[in-house]
């Protein structure tokens, strides 16, 4: 793909998701249902994160495209190596994880994700741009220019570097409103809870490894 369409493609994915986390931040707290607790804000949950982690990432992408356009490549190298280190460490794993584990539960049972209640403040198109959209948008970035990945060591030291300081953030709020931000972690025992965190960051490695493996195809 040209340049100049990736710089395009960069800036409206960018505006794109600027405007829905900014859509979602700014939902007025009395419209908040009365089990949505305040605490944190909508900064305790990892789809807010997620959309914020990927207006970011094409933020990047959008200023390393426009740096090459305009033949500053010794500029532009250090921004696309952190572009590529953001893609495949986080951006990708992350709108992987997101997308389906939002909608293998809420297939399951609606309430331990995404309450009923939430369908009367969250519009439907709201709901899939955060929870659907994120993954189409991830493929295509992996379809519309190759990326650098990092040594596969380096790439899950920090992708479960970032999701231990997650885990850590969603204890500390239950220690702190004896709360929980997903009403699905009040169903297990410790163990079991442990277990669900473990197997969770599987799957993100998971999402590492596969784009690895697409790389080589």
């Amino acid at each position: 793909m040209e340049i100049s369409t990736l710089a395009t493609y960069h800036c409206l994915a960018f505006v794109w998701y600027f405007f829905v986390a900014y859509s979602i931040t700014h939902i007025k707290t009395e419209e908040r249902p009365s089990e949505v607790f305040l605490y944190g804000g909508q900064w305790k949950y990892l789809t807010v994160l997620n959309l914020v982690l990927q207006a970011v990432f094409y933020g990047v992408s959008f200023l390393a495209d426009v740096l090459r356009l305009i033949k500053k490549l010794r500029c532009a190298k250090p921004i696309i190596s952190s572009r590529d280190l953001l893609f495949s460490v986080l951006a990708f794993p992350v709108s992987t994880f997101v997308c389906i584990s939002f909608w293998t539960l809420y297939t399951y049972n609606r309430e331990l994700v995404y309450p009923k209640s939430l369908d009367g403040v969250i519009p439907l198109w709201l709901n899939h741009a955060m929870h659907t959209a994120v993954l189409p948008f991830a493929v295509l970035e992996i379809l519309a220019l190759p990326h650098r990945y990092p040594a596969k060591k380096k790439g899950l030291i920090l992708l479960g570097f970032v999701a231990f300081l997650y885990i850590s953030w969603v204890l500390w709020i239950y220690s702190v409103t004896g709360e929980w931000v997903y009403p699905l972690f009040a169903l297990f025992s410790p163990p079991g809870l442990a277990a669900f965190f473990a197997g969770s960051l599987k799957r993100s490695f998971l999402g590492h490894n596969g784009q690895l493996q697409w790389k080589k195809k």
